[in-house]
């Protein structure tokens, strides 16, 4: 872990700082407002530097504070910064209203419905800058807010710098970097939590699950990134309220997917959802699968999340399609075995992938522009084995050759009989075109093949049976 302390002072005052954060978090009235005195770290005593934070992101910070207002780094780029991490984006929290910010910046678009965001541009790079936030209760007094059954549908209520630490979702993502003098404040604990390596939601858990059920879904997300525990009693709600993902529309899920299993820690992610019975509500066909015949799907999974996580770590790109195309190969399969006695393998494929993307939209979002590479994937498994004639070299030429081929290759490594047929197409690929002649009239039974006969995936059983 990174250590947040300058050397010279962490011995010294980390314990201090420790007792200061602990001993001053808040105290609610009988009206269920928050209190609290924050720990306010010098810049001596931390290890943020400047020339860590984008210098787009230090320019929103100049500007406001220089126009009289209060700004602030905050949430996930703090937090890594202080654990050694790199950020992949840098957010701002401020007293000045959307309208404000606006106002300051001819590069800025104002975006939100739930609640109102300003986003500055910079070419590429967006900071994304958020007025402080009230908490719903707050919002339903002045008659702004909007919940149901639990639900925050609309909240777009500001507050102080207090407020919004308080309103936030976890005490690692409240620590808010001071432009105006280079000190963090800290009202909840954040601090702690970072040397503890645990995580914990800001306020009831239960309450704050009902409020979002996505935020359960963030909470496997950083106790993966962050390799930090679950505290206790937040772990036992997760798994008590995980129904209430239910709730959420799945055109929000599609996002949180990608966030889940794209950082770099999709094995331990897969294991916790798992774990904490939420892999059922994103894919539910692929989860009672596993219950019934995990012995082939989730070493399947496994080492697709293994190739994932290096593929990240190597800096290689990973595609979305191929992703879900992974995660929904043991429902494809299953459907295949019981249509492929009615119809040609390709054919089965189609109709059994149409029918599982189907099911899959009632739960999670896909865009036709993954749905459709994720189906031709697929697809090319059945047509890989087809390399007679001029079949081979079409093949290599399809965009989709790539991918459909590595996902024969992770088939393989779980255990289906397609060695013979992964050593032709790596072998294909690396001979000159004389030596891929000579592979090509070297397949066996070169007459044509009986009508009656249909090529077939090489499938071993669910099971794993051979």
């Amino acid at each position: 872990m990174g250590a947040w302390l300058c050397q010279d002072v962490r011995n010294s005052s980390m314990d201090a700082i420790i007792r200061g954060t602990f001993f001053s978090t808040s105290r609610q009235t009988g009206q269920g407002s928050l209190i609290s005195t924050p720990t306010i770290i010098p810049r001596a005593e931390h290890s943020i530097s400047r020339s860590e934070i984008s210098e787009n992101a230090l320019k929103v910070l100049y500007r406001l504070n220089k126009a009289g207002f209060e700004a602030y780094l905050v949430g996930g780029g703090v937090r890594d910064l202080l654990l050694g991490l790199h950020p992949k984006d840098f957010d701002v929290a401020t007293n000045a209203s959307p309208e404000q910010v606006r106002e300051q910046f001819r590069n800025c678009r104002l975006i939100g419905r739930r609640f109102r965001l300003a986003h500055v541009f910079f070419g590429r790079e967006i900071i994304e800058v958020a007025t402080f936030r009230a908490h719903h209760d707050q919002s339903e007094a002045e008659g702004e807010g909007h919940m149901e059954n639990g639900l925050i549908l609309r909240d777009n209520v500001f507050g102080s710098l207090e407020d919004d630490a308080w309103r936030r979702d976890f005490r690692v993502n409240a620590l808010y970097y001071n432009i105006a003098d280079f000190s963090l404040v800290d009202f909840t604990g954040g601090m702690q939590d970072l040397e503890n390596r645990e995580l914990h939601i800001i306020g009831d858990p239960e309450t704050r699950f009902r409020e979002d059920p996505v935020r359960m879904l963030r909470a496997i997300r950083f106790a993966a990134k962050l390799d930090f525990q679950l505290e206790p009693e937040m772990a036992a709600v997760i798994r008590e309220q995980a129904p209430r993902m239910g709730d959420v529309p799945a055109a929000r899920l599609f996002e949180e997917v990608l966030k889940l299993f794209m950082h770099g820690q999709a094995l331990r992610t897969y294991e916790l959802l798992r774990e904490y019975h939420l892999f059922k509500y994103l894919f539910n066909d692929a989860d009672e699968l596993l219950d019934s015949h995990g012995a082939y799907l989730d070493p399947f999974i496994r080492q697709a999340m293994i190739n994932t996580d290096e593929r990240i770590a190597a800096k290689k790109p990973v595609t979305p399609a191929y992703l879900f195309a992974v995660l929904l190969w043991g429902p494809v399969r299953k459907r295949v075995e019981l249509l492929q006695d009615e119809m040609s393998v390709l054919d089965a494929l189609r109709t059994a992938g149409d029918e599982v993307v189907r099911e899959l939209v009632k739960q999670v979002t896909l865009p036709k522009r993954f749905s459709l590479p994720m189906r031709e994937i697929w697809q090319l498994q059945s047509r890989l084995e087809m390399r007679r004639g001029k079949r081979a070299y079409k093949m290599l030429e399809n965009r989709r050759f790539r991918a459909a081929y590595d996902f024969m290759l992770l088939r393989e490594q779980v255990g289906e009989p397609l060695s013979e047929l992964c050593e032709w197409w790596t072998a294909f690929q690396q001979e000159d075109e004389e030596g891929q002649a000579r592979l090509v009239r070297a397949l066996p039974g070169s007459k044509r093949r009986s009508s009656k006969k249909k090529p077939s995936v090489q499938t071993a059983e669910l099971d794993g049976n051979k």
